[in-house]
């Protein structure tokens, strides 16, 4: 893991308020990390320049909390939600991931891409999903 940290993975404001203990278990960190190293890292570092995870890991609480699919690729540690700031360069910054053709899972435009959610997964092939919400 070259330019994000299990802590920043796993860190939620909601978590620290509502008092939730948002520790991932082993093998979350394992998915994580798999995240990371073949999506996260790579986008990176042909973005040149910092990615922000507004939301990585969430525990079952955490993830009701926040009003989480049931099902959640969060709950498991093989998703984030990333940013680079405004729309407009987060529409830069999904093209560039279309480009470098990375093993992802799915990739979501959440709300005109007010943020992205990646997604990767060591479970079953990655489905390549490419969706707009």
């Amino acid at each position: 893991m070259k330019y994000f940290t299990i802590q920043e993975l796993t860190a939620s404001e909601t978590a620290r308020q509502l008092g939730i203990d948002n520790t991932p278990p082993p093998a979350t960190i394992v998915a994580l990390t798999m995240l990371t190293e073949q999506v996260l890292d790579p986008l990176r570092e042909a973005w040149g320049s910092p990615i922000k995870v507004n939301s990585g890991y969430r525990c079952k609480r955490l993830n009701t909390a926040v009003h989480g699919a049931p099902c959640s690729q969060h709950l498991r540690g093989e998703a984030a939600d990333i940013t680079v700031g405004a729309p407009a360069s987060n529409r830069l910054l999904l093209k560039l991931l279309r480009q470098l053709n990375l093993p992802v899972d799915q990739v979501i435009d959440e709300h005109g891409c007010q943020w992205l959610h990646v997604s990767h997964t060591s479970r079953r092939a990655n489905r390549c999903q490419w969706l707009t919400r």
